[in-house]
């Protein structure tokens, strides 16, 4: 696809790698804090694995979208990051 298409999707991949990276550490802070609610704690730790699922299947997407949606998954380079 276009280097455009490719460089959007590697920022979007990106990104969410960080955010998911970040709602992790709010989840390891929580529970490491004696003060923590044991209801936040939960809800945060059922979210931040919610959307860790949610941007594995919208990268996928993503990938195969800028790919250019070939017609196999063998056409898709295992390392976009390169």
């Amino acid at each position: 696809m276009t280097d455009a298409i490719m460089q959007a999707y590697l920022e979007v991949e990106r990104a969410m790698e960080h955010y998911n990276k970040v709602l992790q550490e709010q989840v390891a802070m929580m529970r490491s804090s004696e003060a923590s609610d044991a209801t936040k704690l939960e809800r945060m730790t059922h979210g931040a694995k919610a959307m860790r699922d949610s941007s594995m299947i919208y990268l996928s997407y993503a990938k195969f979208i800028a790919y250019g949606m070939p017609d196999s998954e063998e056409m898709i380079q295992d390392d976009v990051q390169g």
